[in-house]
């Protein structure tokens, strides 16, 4: 055939066309699709974003919000579902999709099945129990982290935990979060944070489907979590997700960026706390110097002129030295006050680990038993090495010792 006499369409035109075809075909409209929801993502517009599937097949679906908030339940990974709507196309990405308009319940999804399942035998042990959660520390060194090392969540941890503290260290055991293998990396993972000199651990990866988070899900996990000798925050996927992880775990963190948040205290909101005392102090001072005028005042005008005609004078030098004396201490005392104050921030100061990193030197620890003599080392030894901006893992291959040391 000439080229001349070819139709030639634009992708626009071709894409459009096809949506026109399959919107004018009755059977692709008032559907009926079974399938078990996968993928799942509610987008912050209130439109829903997943995948139907079964055993031999997948197709994309979107339900906008005006039907999605007419559901009675919440829709979510592994679940199987009726949707009833219409097949159309995606003109922009020349995709076919299912446009849900109603959603209902039907049986439940193999996943979630498995997930029940284990859920009640392992909390049947005891391994969820409230009772059993520990507090977090108020004020911890050092955070364990056991996830992915090139994903966005320990950038997260990090930015947000230096962000509160600067002088908090995050110690980072990489491990796999999705796939096969990963349930065995993880539990490794937080078997070896527990072993350091960690106050705490957390457990975190990214959002994603059922399939995605399943190896949170892994007995092995739950078990080496609970078994941890810290407290441990579990920052899995997303505020909607849940994973048996999350219930074993001490806490529970919306994500990692709040598990950060809620491990690492705020050191401006001390300073803030100790500004406000100072204030109050002053303000204390101040009111206990004009109620002491004001009895003062008060005996004064009690005085009758014709009982006290004679030393009247003496009396009002005697009251003005009195207010005099009593204003120079109360500005001594507030002064001393100040001065303590100041003091206290230097040393807060002078005590601060990093500053003294900062400087060239090197704190070592074994463990969680910091190292400050030669003699305390063995060959062998697994040593941490905390630098300003990092920390070295590292191995003792000989122990050298001064005379003095020996001795």
């Amino acid at each position: 055939m000439p080229q001349s006499d070819r139709l030639t369409l634009s992708v626009s035109q071709l894409n459009g066309y096809v949506r026109s075809l399959l919107q004018a075909d009755s059977l692709l409209r008032g559907l009926c699709v079974r399938g078990e929801i996968s993928g799942f993502k509610r987008h912050v517009s209130g439109h829903l974003y997943f995948s139907l599937k079964d055993e031999g097949g997948l197709v994309r679906c979107v339900m906008f919000r005006q039907n999605a908030m007419r559901l009675p339940f919440a829709p979510r990974d592994g679940m199987r579902v009726l949707l009833t709507g219409y097949v159309s196309l995606y003109e922009a990405q020349g995709q076919y999709q299912f446009y849900g308009e109603g959603m209902e319940r039907d049986g439940v999804g193999e996943l979630w099945l498995r997930f029940e399942r284990d859920r009640a035998r392992l909390q049947a042990e005891g391994l969820f129990d409230p009772e059993k959660k520990r507090p977090l520390p108020r004020a911890p060194r050092c955070i364990g982290v056991a996830t992915s090392p090139s994903g966005a969540v320990i950038r997260d941890i990090v930015r947000v935990a230096h962000r509160r503290n600067p002088a908090v260290d995050i110690l980072l055991c990489p491990c796999r979060v999705q796939g096969e293998g990963a349930a065995a990396s993880i539990a490794q993972a937080v078997q070896t944070l527990g072993a350091q000199a960690v106050d705490a651990v957390i457990v975190g990866r990214g959002g994603g489907s059922m399939e995605d988070l399943w190896a949170f899900n892994e007995e092995a996990v739950v078990r080496a979590v609970r078994a941890c000798p810290v407290p441990v925050v579990s920052a899995v996927g997303h505020e909607t997700d849940f994973t048996l992880c999350d219930f074993a775990a001490d806490a529970r963190a919306a994500t990692p960026s709040n598990a950060a948040e809620l491990l690492v205290p705020d050191v401006r909101d001390a300073l803030q706390r100790l500004d406000g005392l100072r204030e109050t102090l002053r303000a204390r001072t101040l009111r206990a110097i004009a109620e002491r005028e004001g009895r003062l005042s008060r005996l004064a005008a009690r005085v009758q002129p014709a009982q006290a005609l004679s030393d009247l004078a003496g009396r009002e030098k005697e009251l003005g030295a009195l207010r005099q004396r009593l204003g120079a201490q109360a500005r001594a005392a507030l002064a001393a006050r100040e001065a303590d104050f100041g003091r206290a921030q230097a040393r807060l100061a002078a005590l601060d680990p990093q500053a003294v990193l900062r400087r060239g030197y090197a704190a070592v620890r074994r463990g969680r038993e910091p190292i400050l003599r030669a003699g305390q080392v063995r060959p062998e030894d697994e040593l941490f090495l905390r630098f300003a901006g990092g920390g070295v893992s590292a191995r003792a291959l000989a122990v050298f010792l001064d005379n003095d040391e020996g001795e």
